[in-house]
């Protein structure tokens, strides 16, 4: 895993690409310009890591476009220790940037390669996430609820319901919802029973899958 300046520069041309995207909190910019996105693809793919586009990972999956990913987390509003939770740890990526931008993250991913293959990855890259499972992103993880934030990084058909009860009031869901194209969505937990829910254009994911079991 080698990350040279070459890359480097990549990276830096690539946050500028963002921001001018409309990407503006100086940390999500920060961990663009600073995490090696080649570390979490193919090799085959690594002279387009840098280019602000989705690509193949493994398990019919894909790592987001980073202006997707700094979008999704500029929408978080993270505050340093937030709890967030995100659904579909996927290649790794997206989790490294939370952790870049100060969140306690706990992760669930529902394919068991991926699953496998980014616990382990993450660990050498030294991102810590305080909890990585397996699992039914449907579901959320209520044994650590309530959260600051959830993120969902693939299109959902509809707003899974204990997700919204996993939020605390002020809490924000971020989710893509949509079949073949998604609109994404941002819900704020106004009260034990009120939520607010802005929609902020469309977008396009992998579908979130429920347990096959």
């Amino acid at each position: 895993m080698n990350d040279t300046t070459r890359h480097q520069g990549k990276r830096r041309l690539l946050a500028q690409i963002v921001e001018k995207k409309g990407v503006k909190d100086p940390r999500v910019l920060e961990a663009i310009r600073k995490i090696p996105r080649h570390f979490f693809m193919d090799s085959s793919f690594e002279d387009h890591a840098y280019q602000d586009k989705a690509f193949p990972i493994a398990a019919d999956q894909t790592i987001s476009q980073p202006y997707t990913v700094g979008f999704q987390t500029e929408l978080l509003e993270i505050k340093k220790g937030d709890k967030i939770l995100e659904i579909g740890t996927g290649s790794g990526y997206q989790t490294a940037v939370l952790c870049e931008v100060g969140a306690k993250v706990y992760s669930i991913e529902r394919q068991q390669e991926l699953f496998k293959k980014t616990k382990n990855f993450l660990t050498k890259l030294g991102y810590r996430p305080k909890r990585l499972s397996f699992g039914d992103g449907y579901l959320g993880m209520p044994e650590f609820a309530p959260f600051d934030g959830i993120i969902v990084t693939a299109g959902a058909p509809y707003i899974p319901k204990p997700l919204l009860a996993q939020l605390k009031i002020g809490g924000k869901l971020v989710i893509p919802v949509g079949d073949e194209v998604q609109t994404m969505i941002r819900i704020i937990r106004k009260s034990e029973t009120e939520f607010e829910k802005k929609e902020y254009g469309e977008f396009r994911f992998v579908p979130l899958l429920e347990d096959k079991n």
